[in-house]
């Protein structure tokens, strides 16, 4: 019955989210990260052409006696790979194999250079991911040298010993590069992974369709779900379908990423729907630069100084009932608040006080940066903070007189609170043990772009 319940809520997760908005995201991987794949893709193609070869049976006039054949080493001195639009990717490998014949009285050692011609498709899975898929490949093997220091060997083993390892290559090799795709299929499976956001939120990636593939990139378009407490965050407005420009971002980079209007506006209403962009201020009297206190208050306001003779803290709950906004334009990113601030004071007996409430407009300016795969956010305030008092239990208060205490009280804490919830970061679509490395962030109109080189770490 477990079992049941945690397949039926992974197919939940995985189907689409019916009838919402999907926030648009495109990941795009140059000509660049071919090279460097197949830079750190040739460990692992060395170590899956090291196939097994079986016993060769030599006749020696009576009987078939069996002489044991082992690939001692794969050299891959050229891997190169090139986009095929439309379809995928060519895979061209040229390696030598070095074997050792294990015959009497000693063994022998012969090298064979091979050349490896393999066309790979690539599209969506069914649960939302790239696929690999080996669709053509063509081994080439050359005639055999033998190795120096070897002794002589008569043709009439070396031909039968060579027509016997080039069947086997012919017919194994294709097999292991496929063995290697599938193998990839499972590490690119993990772009659906839920990554965390807080302690009660998820992002998760999937791909709308299938990839675009020009001889110069593939392009992913991809849908970011957020979830909150394992329900989808939906944008009130449905949100058109996201198209990053061609020739984006940095010239050379491996991966091109572009996230829309729409990914910050679901996270930033995820904060908001959370709490998580709630706190409360609070003073302490014995605090020597403390300015939460009803003292200070009451210079401003006779009513306080009347209500409280005696020192007491106060509170500023900062609730945001509003969605924040965020504006992109070109090399300009901003947020703007619209919190409610109610003041309280601890009375007499520890019971609080509402004492007076205040709408708060604050426009931010919002930097970007990145950090393995998350996208992180630093803030500050532009302009004035603006200041309108909505009720109050004190009488008649002067905004004027109240707004550089309250901007005083209120700035600073606002900043560290929400800086501290950007700098976490959000997740952007990446595969296990995969991170973005030196990037670059643009901002433009409606949409960011991120360009990025790629690590691979196990």
């Amino acid at each position: 019955m477990a079992r049941a319940c945690r397949l039926g809520l992974l197919l939940a997760l995985l189907l689409p989210v019916a009838g919402t908005s999907l926030p648009g995201t495109v990941v795009r991987l140059n000509k660049a990260v071919l090279s460097y794949v197949s830079e750190i893709g040739k460990a692992p193609l060395q170590q899956a052409l090291q196939v097994t070869v079986p016993y060769f049976l030599d006749w020696n006039g009576e009987v078939h006696q069996p002489t044991r054949i082992q690939i001692s080493n794969v050299h891959v001195p050229q891997f190169n790979l090139k986009f095929i639009a439309d379809f995928g990717v060519r895979m061209l490998v040229a390696a030598n194999f070095t074997f050792k014949v294990f015959r009497v009285p000693e063994p022998l050692e012969l090298t064979l250079p091979v050349v490896l011609l393999a066309d790979a498709n690539v599209a969506q899975g069914s649960i939302r991911t790239p696929v690999v898929s080996l669709s053509a490949c063509f081994p080439l093997v050359h005639n055999a040298a033998v190795s120096e220091g070897s002794a002589s060997v008569a043709p009439g083993l070396l031909v039968p010993v060579q027509k016997h390892i080039k069947a086997v290559l012919q017919n194994k090799l294709c097999l292991s590069i496929s063995n290697l795709v599938q193998g990839l299929n499972v590490h690119l499976g993990t772009l659906i992974d839920l990554n965390p956001v807080g302690p009660e939120s998820q992002i998760r990636y999937s791909m709308i369709n299938v990839p675009n593939i020009t001889k110069d990139y593939i392009s992913l378009d991809i849908n970011a779900i957020l979830f909150l407490l394992g329900k989808p965050i939906v944008l009130p407005v449905e949100a058109p379908h996201f198209v990053l420009p061609a020739h984006m971002g940095a010239k050379g980079a491996m991966a091109t990423v572009g996230l829309s209007q729409d990914l910050f506006d679901s996270a930033l209403l995820l904060l908001q729907k959370a709490g998580a962009l709630n706190l409360d201020i609070t003073g302490q009297l014995k605090s020597e630069d403390n300015l939460l206190n009803t003292s200070m208050l009451g210079q401003l306001i006779p009513e306080v100084a009347r209500q409280f003779p005696e020192p007491m803290p106060v509170t500023l709950k900062v609730r945001l009932g509003a969605t924040p906004v965020a504006t992109l334009r070109a090399n300009n990113a901003t947020i703007q608040l619209q919190p409610f601030v109610e003041v309280h004071a601890v009375a007499s007996d520890s019971a609080f006080q509402s004492l007076f409430s205040f709408d708060v407009v604050v426009n931010l300016s919002l930097q970007l940066s990145m950090s393995r795969v998350k996208l992180q956010g630093t803030t500050s305030v532009l302009g004035d903070i603006q200041l309108t008092v909505a009720s109050s239990n004190v009488g008649f208060i002067d905004a004027n007189q109240v707004r550089p205490l309250m901007d005083t009280l209120f700035r600073k804490p606002l900043l560290d609170h929400l800086n501290a919830l950007l700098g976490m970061g959000i997740a952007l679509p990446s595969v296990v043990n995969l991170h973005y490395v030196n990037p670059e962030v643009f901002v433009y109109e409606g949409y960011v772009v991120i360009s990025s080189g790629l690590l691979y770490q196990r």
